[in-house]
């Protein structure tokens, strides 16, 4: 049998350590935005502006779209030079989940693979094979090594948006996107024990953390980009709700309680900084999963979703105490977050060799 990644000496490096490239998928499906389509792909202009200012962003996107794409990024002032295009076909654009995730080795920086998980649309929809086939298509094209993911003979389903790791040993995850008995199920009969030796093996973590569930009007079932993330490898943000009537109230109190007990891979506490949530948005009679936790972490800058909130300054004041290496900006995400997701969601990291 094949080594393990993590057998290997392989690891996910945490978001914020240097990068090559960051991936995105140009949007192109009208159904993810419906009525708001237009706005999207200027959010992605000013996405690829801020990110390709300090690493190279490789879209990946079908010619036509691509076209259309080059004319916005020029328009937003985006460094072309710093954009390649991906020809690969695609059934959404939201990258964090069904894009490549990278490994790289602790003793030799410059041995990068990646670490192929499948991708059945969060166990929702019936379109994803073109996503699902994206990973191997890009470690073609990079020439990079792959591994496919798998407990024993079993292929393992998982999206990036659903861990968040501090590059040391520890992972973040949810029980309700990764472990519901019932609801959008990923990996059918497998328990908690396959899934971390799962994550271990595949990532090069040791230590996992498991939250309860995720935000109110969260498509993908509970993913952890939207509730609680590493900003160094001992501090995490964690979304607050103040409003007791609120339906993310109790689920976030929740977690917080989780997480005073809850200990990083050295046997240490973990600092939680609260950050809050805008108030609540709708499409219609839908809950949209407007959250300050779905920022990015480029080289460049670390941008994160507001949402014509008041709470949109105290979240980027709040970050900006935590990041003081690059700066953190704002991008309007009130059209965006109409496709359940916003900038994490769209955007993968790949690390620097």
């Amino acid at each position: 049998m094949e080594k393990t990644p993590s057998a290997l000496g392989y690891r996910m490096p945490a978001e914020w350590e240097r990068h090559e490239a960051t991936w995105l998928g140009w949007p192109h499906n009208t159904t993810d935005w419906p009525g708001k389509f237009m706005p999207i792909p200027w959010v992605f202009g000013e996405m690829v502006r801020k990110i390709s200012q300090g690493e190279i962003v490789r879209i990946i996107a079908q010619p036509a779209v691509e076209r259309n794409a080059k004319k916005i990024l020029k328009l937003a002032h985006a460094d072309l030079k710093q954009v390649e295009f991906f020809n690969f076909p695609t059934n959404r654009g939201w990258t964090r989940d069904f894009g490549p995730m990278f490994v790289k080795k602790y003793d030799a920086p410059a041995d990068v693979a990646i670490a192929r998980f499948r991708f059945t649309a969060w166990a929702k929809y019936p379109d994803w094979r073109k996503d699902d086939a994206v990973p191997p298509r890009a470690a073609k094209k990079l020439k990079l090594r792959m591994f496919n993911a798998s407990i024993g003979k079993k292929e393992f389903v998982l999206e990036g948006g659903s861990i968040d790791v501090n590059g040391k040993g520890t992972l973040l995850t949810t029980e309700e996107c990764l472990l519901h008995p019932s609801t959008q199920v990923r990996n059918p009969g497998f328990g908690r024990n396959e899934v971390e030796q799962a994550l271990c093996d595949n990532l090069g973590v040791s230590n996992i953390l498991w939250l309860g569930d995720g935000i109110a009007g969260d498509d993908t079932h509970g993913h952890v980009d939207d509730l609680c993330r590493f900003v160094n490898p001992t501090t995490v943000v964690l979304i607050q709700e103040k409003n007791p009537a609120d339906a993310n109230y109790k689920v976030l109190q929740e977690n917080r309680e989780r997480l005073q007990g809850l200990r990083l891979e050295n046997g240490s506490s973990i600092e939680v900084v609260h950050l809050p949530m805008p108030s609540p948005l709708y499409y219609g009679e839908y809950r949209l999963p407007a959250s300050y936790a779905n920022f990015y972490i480029s080289n460049a800058a670390v941008i994160v979703p507001t949402f014509n909130d008041p709470n949109d300054r105290v979240a980027l004041g709040i970050l900006s105490e935590l990041f003081t290496d690059r700066p953190v900006v704002g991008i309007h995400a009130v059209d965006l977050v109409l496709g359940f997701g916003t900038l994490h969601c769209l955007t993968q990291q790949q690390p620097a060799r």
